[in-house]
């Protein structure tokens, strides 16, 4: 069974986003040492045109499939990049797109968590990355089965959350592994106690 990874930014406090989920202002915060360590450590995470730009040639390490929702494609969108990430197989969960810009990129409508389950059940040595946004994650919290959640040294107060929607009811996970940069950012990985 494949794993579905949360590969999310976010505040301290826990927003991916300010409240239309803009996050741009977690773009100060990378710098030389956590740029190289996400480009070693999670290279298939860079979408394709910044890796190209970069001269990242690395083969997928961790992930070979991407799921997002609209809010997070449509960045893609706006930088005429209607396959974002080509060197992963790229699904969208929307209802609001009737048919893809790209043949590369397949559209989720309904029953995004019967796909996901489908996706996790085939064969692969490599994971699932749950690229966000807060309303696809919420649908799936039942499905994650780990978190790397990399938090930046900033407090929003209001905004996006990492899970939007989910009903209360704890989830317990482990934490594996925690990473500091000098910048203050911290990387946290943990894994779904099931």
């Amino acid at each position: 069974m494949r794993k579905l990874t949360y590969y999310v930014a976010c505040s301290l406090d826990g927003f991916i986003g300010d409240p239309k989920g803009d996050a741009t202002s977690m773009m100060a915060f990378i710098d030389e040492e956590y740029l190289a360590f996400m480009n070693a450590e999670y290279p298939e995470t860079v979408p394709t045109l910044a890796r190209n730009h970069l001269g990242i040639d690395a083969p997928n390490k961790r992930f070979d499939t991407v799921i997002q929702g609209m809010g997070s494609y449509q960045l893609g969108l706006d930088e005429g990049s209607p396959s974002p990430y080509a060197h992963l197989r790229q699904y969208v969960a929307t209802r609001s797109l009737k048919e893809s810009p790209s043949p590369d990129v397949e559209l989720i409508a309904d029953d995004l968590v019967g796909r996901v389950r489908a996706l996790k059940a085939e064969e692969s040595d490599l994971g699932i990355w749950l690229c966000g946004g807060a309303t696809v994650a919420g649908e799936l919290i039942e499905e994650v089965d780990e978190l790397v959640i990399k938090s930046y040294p900033q407090i929003y107060g209001s905004g996006m959350p990492m899970f939007g929607g989910a009903a209360f009811e704890p989830r317990d996970f482990v934490l594996d592994d925690v990473r500091t940069f000098g910048n203050g950012v911290v990387v946290r990985t943990y894994t779904r106690k099931r």
